[in-house]
Order: structure tokens, then C-alpha cells, then sequence
């Protein structure tokens, strides 16, 4: 029998599960990300799933945080800009000069107009000297010409010139949107060059691994609109699976709904993971893709992607004290005391020291430690100074920051991935409340009654015992849960993203997930959506949030691992758009990715466009590794009226989408 596998690489975890042919799930496995290296999480997530369902693999797909959090840290390669016909005031626009850094971005004579003609011949010989200039210095090359979506001819000539010259991947502009505004689609060309090589590296890490277990099967990867598309081809526009992983949790979560009216009507998917909480709507079993492109890191790309509202709210989000809000969870990961003190059995005892210690300041509850080997990173005096006193384990935040100035320092190697802080979580919480028993018990007790003291002390809230905190804990999480998803909903019907609610709104939603009356106003909230909710903690947190909403809940089996599956059931969809325009009343432009092409009458250009759209669209599906494609055409007209209140005809957009599932390699 041929089995299919799904990874996914999580905030926090990486989930990997292996299903039949008919997607039956017959093996599933859990391991940390490794977000200074995702090869290594995948790696063990991989072993430990092929152990438990040996059998021939004839599908591998992959969901990856890879693109997302290169671009929200910053990271990527140096890549050479060629922009075609461009003022330089462009570089102020859509934070394309804040993006680029300091890589090197050459203005190159040439460009279209809005009808597709040209606006200039393209100086061929200024290219030549950009690109062999730019060359040594960069890893790859982007390349965006004004309205190179009317008329691509510029772009696929430098991009012919790039691979001639210089041998280097290339990221042309028009074949990653089809919209106007040209900075931003720079902007997206530019990311996606500079993904280029950290995907490539991925995804040669992924394939040595499969190699190593002699499984030669195709590797797909998750879209940010939750369709799959081959390795090989996302390399090419590694931009597009950016929120590749909420896109996968959407995909898997439906899939697991079943066959029931849930699967077949609206619904709300909450995905609450270790670090946050990602809330999607969908509407006809379809995810609402967001209409002004994925926002990612500050950036807001071109790229078609999920719409997903993220909260700063997992199973390991740090709890903290707020003056204003009180207990708040997040939006800060820590990990979990009861993993520490199952890892680290002396912090159990150190844990119990701090409840014991004369001064208050010692009872914290929080820890340092080492996460990961320096590598290549250059470590401050400071910074030297705190790692070798983590050398030994883990080490007690109070007792490693006698030194104030040494907070920043340690604050640095964090964002670097090479320390981890340890503290009280909701993962905590559900262990003293024995919602859970994976880790220490006993560590999560002692850390319950740590905070106990120090919200006693700094919020002045009363609570009998470390039980009392916990359920307090656990209160407050599912309060910022429901709101997650009731700003959600609000934010929806105008289909907007909002980071948080009105004050207004905010303060009855409260009343009434905190059950709140003054005796005026009681409030209720009732979901008319079915709640879908997965992820590891799901099952331990949303019965609790479902009934502080009125929702009606689904918490489907496999729901600790829907991400992975959803990496796994989803199809290959690939799309295909024309504009058609009118040039006086003799003749009408077609606009395509494979070129401009001029028809005497509308009915002719509309003819061809659904034939070249429908053709690239199947053609693009094959390439992207689909099989058994149906295909589905869109038409859609802009018209205005004159003075005379005749019926003028503006523009016409032509959509073709081929739809298939991945083909699979039969042992």
C-alpha cells in the first residue's frame, strides 16, 4: 500500500503524519521546531513517524514557517534589483528602500505604458553593466518593469540576460501578480529572490533526509493559499508559502470537519499552537484570501495568501502581570516549567528554594538556558559572560540578572534562537488542574504558587492556593481566546484584519465572556458559526472558550496534528489571469502573462483570453505536479455610462483556475 506524509513545521512544534490512500491517518508524531535549523525538527519528527507506519511513501508535502519568519527576523541573501522604467521616488514606496537594506538597485531605461505599448526601447547595455556590477555581490536577482503586467516583454528579456550572464535565479515581477502598483510588485519580486536560497537549502535538507530512507517520492509544498505546489517550482516563488502554515491548519482543519453540515457550511477554524493563536474563516468550505495581499514582517506583498487574524496566545505563551488587564498570557513563548523540571530535575529544587527564599525579589519562577551551539555567532563580553554561566543548565532569571546591565545582553541572545527563557504557562496551568499530565506536575505546582504570591503582591488578587491560581490562569486564557475569536468575526464583516478590538466593543465582549453583569446590562455572545478548533492544546482549552461564546464546537479527532494533514490532503490549484482593454473603438488589447496581443472586437479578445488563460493555467498545474485537472473559468466586466447614458466598456478580467490532486509515485 502507498502511503502519503505531511510535515509540518509549527511555531513551536513539528508535526509529521503518514495516511493511506484513502487519507486515513495511521501514524502521527510530535517534535520541537528547531528554528535556527527546521531541518533538524523535521528530521526527528520524520524518524519517529516512519517508525510507527513502515510502508512505501509515494507523496511527501511540506508546510513551512521557513518564508515567514525570514522575512518578520529579518533574514534572506543579497540579491540585485533591476527596476525597468523606474523613478527613483519608487524606492520610498511600499517600503521597497527599507526592504532592499543595503543591496544594490539599478534603474534601467526602458518600461510600458498602461496599454502595453512601450514606453521606451530597454537599454540593453545598462543592464549588461548592472548586472555583471551587481553579480559578484548577490545571490540572486529581481526584476520589476513599470506595467510589466500589461506587457511583460522587458522582464523576460533581463531575465534571459541575468541567467546568460550571471547564472543566478531570477524573480521576475509579472509572474508573481497580476495587479498594478508597481513598488509593491517589486517589493514581492525582491522578497522572493531573497527566500530563494533559504528555501533551497530546506528543501535540500528535506530531500537528503528521504534519500538517506529511500523514499524517491515527489515533495510538494503548501501555498499560502493552502494549494500544494512542487519543490522544484516553489523555488521560484518561494514568497508564495508564506503563511504556508496557517494556510495548511485552514486546509487540515476542514478536511477533519467531516462530512457532516459543518464540512459543507460557513465555519470559524481556531488553531491555538504553542506560540499563538491563528483564527481563518471559511466561507462554502473556502478560506477568505486576503484581498490586499499577505502581510508579513511589516511588508504587504502581492502574494494571494489565507486571511488569518494571529494572536500572541499558545499553550506556551509567558503569563505575566498587567496593571491595567491583570493576568494576561503572552504574547512572549516561553517554555513551559513542567517541561523544564521534567527535563531539568533541579529546577524542581530550585523552584522550591525560591518559595522558601527570605526576599521576595527571588520569586520568580522564571528561568535561562542554553538553547542551541554558538555556531558562527560572535558573542559580546556580555553576552560571553552570561553564556558560560549557563554552561552548566538551566539558571534561575533572578540569580543570573543580579547584574541589571545584563538584561539587554540576555535579551539579544533570545531573539537569536540561542537562549530560551522558561516560565509559567497555560501548559502549566493545565497541569495543576490535571487537564494534562505529559511533563512535571510538581514543577507546575510550585511555579502556580510562585505566581500566586506575586500577583497577591503586585495586583493585590486573592486566591487560596496554587489550585486557585491555575484555574484563575485558565479562566483568563480562554477570556483571550474567545476574544481572539470575536474580534475576529467583528473584523470579518468588514473584511479587514484588526490587532485588536474598539474600546466599546472590547468592554461588552468581556462582560460577557467574563459572565459579567452590573445589574443593567447582562451580555451573551452566540456564535452562528460552527467553531472548528485544533492544535495541540485545543481540546483542553476550547470546550471552556466554545461556552463562553455559545458556540457550537468541533474539536475533530487528529486535531493536534490538522497542520501536518492539511500539508497533505490539499490539491494543486494554479491560476491564470487576462486583462482585456479597449483602444478606442477599433481594437482591444489582450494582457497576459505570455504576452500582449491585439484582436479587432471584444468577442475575439474574449475568446482567446479564456483559451491562453485556460491553456497556462493547465499548463502551470502539470508543472506544479497535478494530475487529473478540472478546470474553471471566470469572467469579469467593467462598464460606466456616458453623459448620453450609453454603456462604455472599460475593462474586462478573464480568471482561469485548474484544479487537481498531487500525483503520487506508485511503488
Amino acid at each position: 500500500m502507498t502511503h502519503l506524509l505531511g510535515i509540518d513545521t509549527g511555531g513551536t512544534y513539528t508535526d509529521a503524519v503518514i495516511v493511506d490512500d484513502a487519507l486515513h491517518v495511521l501514524a502521527s508524531s510530535k517534535a520541537l521546531t528547531t528554528r535556527h535549523d527546521l531541518a533538524e525538527g523535521v528530521r526527528a519528527a520524520l524518524e519517529a513517524v516512519l517508525a510507527r507506519a513502515p510502508g512505501t511513501i509515494g507523496l511527501v508535502s511540506l508546510s513551512t514557517t521557513l518564508a515567514t519568519n525570514a522575512l518578520v527576523e529579518g533574514q534572506g541573501s543579497p540579491i540585485g534589483l533591476l527596476l525597468i522604467g523606474y523613478e527613483r521616488a519608487a524606492l520610498e514606496r511600499a517600503g521597497l528602500a527599507q526592504a532592499l537594506g543595503g543591496d544594490p538597485v539599478a534603474f534601467i531605461p526602458g518600461g510600458h505604458r498602461a496599454d502595453g505599448s512601450e514606453l521606451e526601447p530597454l537599454d540593453l547595455a545598462a543592464a549588461r553593466a548592472a548586472i555583471l556590477a551587481q553579480a559578484p555581490r548577490v545571490s540572486a536577482f529581481a526584476v520589476s518593469g513599470m506595467f510589466a503586467v500589461r506587457n511583460p516583454a522587458h522582464e523576460q528579456a533581463l531575465r534571459a540576460l541575468v541567467r546568460e550572464l550571471a547564472g543566478l535565479p531570477v524573480s521576475c515581477g509579472h509572474e508573481l501578480a497580476s495587479a498594478l502598483d508597481a513598488p509593491r510588485r517589486a517589493l514581492t519580486a525582491a522578497l522572493n529572490a531573497r527566500l530563494i536560497p533559504l528555501l533551497d537549502q530546506l528543501i535540500r535538507s528535506v530531500r537528503g533526509m528521504l534519500a538517506e530512507r529511500g523514499i524517491a517520492a515527489p515533495l510538494m509544498v503548501v501555498k499560502g493559499d493552502g494549494s500544494l505546489i512542487r519543490a522544484e517550482l516553489a523555488l521560484e516563488c518561494p514568497v508564495e508559502t508564506i503563511l504556508s502554515g496557517p494556510a495548511a491548519s485552514v486546509v487540515g482543519a476542514h478536511f477533519l470537519a467531516g462530512s457532516d453540515e459543518a464540512r459543507a457550511d460557513d465555519m470559524i477554524v481556531a488553531d491555538m499552537g504553542g506560540t499563538t493563536t491563528d483564527v481563518a474563516i471559511l466561507q462554502r468550505g473556502r478560506p477568505r484570501l486576503n484581498p490586499d495581499g499577505a502581510l508579513v514582517g511589516g511588508w504587504r506583498t502581492m502574494v494571494e495568501a489565507v486571511q488569518v487574524h494571529t494572536y500572541g496566545l499558545g499553550g506556551d505563551s509567558r503569563i505575566r502581570l498587567d496593571p491595567h488587564d491583570g493576568l494576561v498570557a503572552g504574547p512572549r513563548r516561553v517554555l513551559p516549567l513542567a517541561l523544564l523540571g521534567a527535563r531539568y530535575p533541579e529546577t524542581v529544587e530550585a523552584l522550591r528554594l525560591q518559595l522558601a527564599a527570605p526576599q521576595p525579589a527571588r520569586e520568580t519562577g522564571e528561568f535561562a538556558l542554553r538553547l542551541r551551539a554558538l555556531g558562527g555567532y560572535r558573542l559580546s563580553p556580555a553576552q560571553a559572560k552570561l553564556w558560560t554561566r549557563l554552561e552548566r543548565g538551566p539558571l534561575a532569571l533572578a540569580e543570573l540578572l543580579d547584574d541589571h546591565t545584563l538584561a539587554r545582553p540576555l535579551e539579544r541572545l533570545v531573539e537569536r534562537g540561542l537562549v530560551a527563557l522558561a516560565g509559567f504557562t497555560p501548559s502549566d496551568a493545565a497541569h495543576v488542574l490535571g487537564c494534562q499530565a505529559h511533563w512535571s506536575v510538581e514543577a507546575a505546582r510550585l511555579g502556580a504558587e510562585l505566581w500566586r504570591r506575586r500577583a497577591q503582591r503586585e495586583l493585590g488578587l486573592t486566591l487560596a492556593d496554587a489550585d486557585a491560581f491555575a484555574r484563575h490562569a485558565f479562566e483568563r486564557v480562554a477570556v483571550q481566546a474567545g476574544r481572539a475569536i470575536a474580534t475576529s468575526a467583528l473584523a470579518e464583516r468588514k473584511g479587514e484584519v484588526w490587532r485588536g478590538l474598539p474600546a466599546g466593543a472590547r468592554e461588552l465582549i468581556d462582560a460577557a465572556l467574563e459572565r459579567r453583569s452590573d445589574g443593567l446590562l447582562g451580555v451573551r455572545l452566540t456564535l452562528e458559526q460552527p467553531l472548528v478548533a485544533i492544535g495541540a492544546p485545543a481540546a483542553t482549552w476550547y470546550p471552556e472558550v466554545a461556552e463562553r461564546l455559545g458556540a457550537r464546537l468541533r474539536v475533530p479527532e487528529h486535531a493536534a496534528i490538522a497542520n501536518a494533514l492539511g500539508a497533505v490532503v490539499g490539491g494543486v490549484a494554479q491560476k491564470a489571469v487576462a486583462h482585456i482593454t479597449p483602444d478606442g473603438d477599433e481594437r482591444f488589447h489582450v494582457h497576459i502573462a505570455s504576452g500582449l496581443r491585439d484582436f479587432p472586437t471584444l468577442d475575439a479578445a474574449v475568446e482567446y483570453a479564456l483559451a491562453e488563460t485556460s491553456r497556462l493555467a493547465a499548463e502551470q498545474a502539470r508543472r506544479a505536479g497535478a494530475e487529473g485537472l478540472e478546470l474553471r473559468t471566470a469572467r469579469e466586466d467593467t462598464v460606466g455610462r456616458n453623459d448620453f447614458g450609453l454603456e462604455l466598456f472599460f475593462e474586462s478580467v478573464i480568471t482561469a483556475t485548474a484544479w487537481g490532486r498531487p500525483r503520487i509515485a506508485r511503488g
